[in-house]
């Protein structure tokens, strides 16, 4: 397939063009489900009267309908769009970039979606998506799953659907809540996804960042040791990246914690430990949840992650050498590529 594309780029290089279009339309209308014309015309940054006549020939060809509410694509064309889907990938080089970034990191796989989600929201919902099937494809029947919080965790939890693989999961917070909107919780996303996955859930009702005597107080309580080992023993750990400056400031970090991360090179935070460019963790908050060792022993570590101004953080953690599965964008990859 590749020497076909390859010809076909060299010698039709129109033909690839309305190809990337005509699947750029249907996958919009495919992630938002159902469409107007106008709407999809200023999300696509195309004219209505180029989208009209595009939109008139997938017509034709029976992919979509239309509804009073607006267009959604017909099961013929939910099956081109999945057929198309390796082909877009070779075309926007995508393949070889998930492979190049495999081998340098040592991961077991690389996922890479088209976009970036710092400019759009399709993008973030296409990166939840294939952060959900990443954990549908490495899930087993029973499995602990910790999850942390975030807006892209919480994309992940709203594209899990119910699966034999995941039936009997059990979903912790890896960590206590941010003091951030309650549904981009931790506990809240454990919740959502043991809900859609038809699983479990235990919740831990402690602050994310806690000063050590509050931390050791805690520690001591039963039913909060209790749930701290169900999360501790988890197989799988599915987990957001941040800039290190910005978790720090959503976390309400004091002014003197803030100028010793500057000064240790902090780049990059996750699962609440911060790390530099090389990856070496310089700073770690005393949390309620996994710790750096549980990290290290658990079996599937999945990072969720994209947006051009995460790409180097997301290398910092890549360095770390922890992780298992990269599920990031277009992007992000692009800015990773230079920190190899």
């Amino acid at each position: 397939m590749r020497l076909i594309l390859d010809i076909q780029k060299r010698l039709l290089p129109d033909l690839t063009d309305v190809l990337k279009k005509r699947y750029t339309i249907l996958h919009h209308i495919s992630t938002t489900g159902v469409v107007g014309r106008r709407a999809l015309a200023t999300h696509l940054e195309l004219t209505e009267r180029v989208l009209r006549s595009e939109v008139d020939f997938l017509k034709e060809q029976g992919l979509l309908v239309t509804e009073t509410s607006g267009m959604k694509l017909s099961e013929a064309g939910r099956k081109l769009l999945e057929d198309m889907e390796p082909i877009v990938r070779e075309l926007l080089g995508l393949s070889d970039l998930e492979e190049k970034l495999r081998e340098r990191f040592s991961l077991r796989q690389v996922i890479i979606v088209p976009g970036d989600c710092d400019q759009s929201e399709l993008a973030k919902k296409e990166l939840g998506r294939a952060g959900a099937t990443a954990l549908r494809k490495y899930a087993t029947k029973d499995d602990v799953v910790a999850v942390a919080g975030g807006s892209t965790l919480a994309e992940v939890a709203d594209h899990l659907t119910p699966s034999v693989q995941m039936k009997g999961n059990v979903f912790v917070p890896a960590r206590g809540g941010l003091g951030e909107s309650v549904e981009l919780q931790a506990n809240s996303i454990a919740s959502t996804m043991a809900k859609k996955a038809g699983g479990q859930y235990r919740l831990l009702h402690v602050p994310d960042h806690l000063g050590e005597e509050a931390y050791v107080s805690l520690m001591q309580d039963p039913n909060i040791l209790e749930v701290v080992e169900v999360i501790r023993g988890a197989r799988i750990v599915v987990h957001g990246i941040g800039d290190a400056m910005v978790m720090a400031r959503r976390r309400k970090v004091d002014r003197l914690t803030i100028d010793e991360l500057l000064g240790e090179g902090a780049l990059a935070e996750a699962f609440g430990y911060y790390f530099d460019r090389d990856g070496k963790v310089v700073h770690k908050m005393p949390t309620v949840g996994l710790r750096l060792e549980d990290i290290q022993s658990t079996e599937v570590v999945i990072a969720v992650a994209g947006g051009k101004s995460k790409g180097e953080a997301i290398a910092a953690v890549m360095k770390f050498g922890h992780e298992d599965v990269l599920v990031t964008d277009e992007a992000a990859a692009a800015e990773l590529i230079r920190f190899i």
